[in-house]
């Protein structure tokens, strides 16, 4: 049965997350087990002395990935790792991956095989267990969707809703990275694309390189916050950029924002390749994403016990919802923070 033009609703002026709620909207939870469905990092599921943690992402070539310049082992290794992120920003710990494939006659034995020695390097990495999965035929090149499965007891389970007034914001690692690595690859197929007989330049580029590429989820973070007694009141994995994953924790708990650019953690690198680009780093920190860094809160007393034992930094505080979401810039001045960026249709 077809449609009815005149009633259509675009995709695009939802855009993801607002098909997200409204498909949301119509999903209620039954079962006394399911703790936790749409609307955060990963769905909680009680099993009793444990909680259940499950997420799936779905990467697909010509959208999420590049195979001109994305090798197959580096993409196996980052369908994984991007999952495991999400597992540790309930702060959990992943244990399980399945692995769902669809992929074109183009690919041969020894492609798959690359792809899957990138997943297994990275579930080796993260002692992660790969215990199944599905593969069927695509004609839309190659689709990779992974679930991850992970567990955490009931009173460590940190979601997006918790965030109080006064706690303050804090983000591991650097920021930016990932997108300004994204822009040099883009150019360099470009120029190759122009001129095959032009070899990529990517020397001095390393770092922002495997920001892109070779993503490491935070382990680190979750397992130092684990040894300081310290669990954050919120929290969240920045893969669609600071600005849109700060309003995702200031929406669902019903809170303001006030950001510092002055205190944003961006590499030299990042820095020096971003302005080559003729683009400014803060907004590649605020819009770029797929940084794959933890953006979480915690309330003030908690400051001291992590100030000297962690990869991280305090960049701004919540407030009163009434108080809206801000960004303070290096001339003092505020402006409305808002979202630019990934947009998934």
């Amino acid at each position: 049965m077809f449609e009815n033009k005149e009633n259509r609703t675009e995709l695009t002026d939802l855009g993801e997350f607002g098909l997200i709620d409204h498909l949301a909207a119509a999903i209620s939870l039954t079962n006394k087990e399911s703790v936790k469905g749409i609307g955060d990092d990963a769905a909680i599921i009680d099993n009793g002395d444990n909680m259940t943690v499950v997420t799936t992402d779905m990467l697909v070539e010509g959208v999420h990935f590049d195979l001109t310049f994305h090798p197959l082992k580096h993409l196996g290794y980052k369908a994984i790792t991007v999952n495991l992120s999400d597992i540790y920003a309930m702060n959990a710990e992943p244990k399980q991956v399945v692995v769902g494939l669809a992929l074109s006659n183009r690919f041969s034995l020894e492609a798959i095989e690359e792809l899957y020695a990138g997943m297994k390097m990275a579930c080796d990495r993260y002692g992660v267990d790969l215990v199944g999965g599905d593969t069927t035929s695509s004609n839309l090149g190659l689709i990779l969707s992974v679930t991850a499965i992970g567990k955490a007891p009931k009173d460590k389970i940190v979601y997006r809703n918790g965030a109080k007034e006064t706690n303050l914001i804090c983000v591991s690692g650097d920021l930016g990275g990932a997108y300004v690595g994204l822009q040099l690859l883009e150019r360099e197929k470009k120029i190759f694309l122009e001129n095959p007989k032009i070899q990529p330049d990517l020397s001095g580029a390393d770092y922002i390189l495997e920001r892109q590429l070779k993503p490491e989820p935070r382990k680190d973070i979750v397992d130092k916050l684990r040894e300081l007694n310290v669990v954050p009141t919120s929290m969240i994995d920045i893969s669609d950029g600071l600005a849109s994953e700060l309003m995702h924790l200031c929406k669902q708990s019903g809170t303001g924002c006030v950001l510092y650019e002055d205190k944003f953690p961006i590499d030299p690198q990042t820095y020096d390749k971003a302005r080559e680009f003729g683009l400014d780093a803060t907004i590649c920190a605020l819009s770029g994403g797929e940084d794959y860094e933890l953006l979480f809160t915690i309330k003030v007393e908690d400051y001291e016990k992590l100030r000297m034992n962690l990869d991280f930094s305090t960049i701004g505080h919540m407030t009163s919802a009434s108080e809206g979401m801000y960004l303070q810039d290096k001339s003092e001045n505020r402006v409305t923070l808002v979202a630019q960026g990934w947009r998934a249709f």
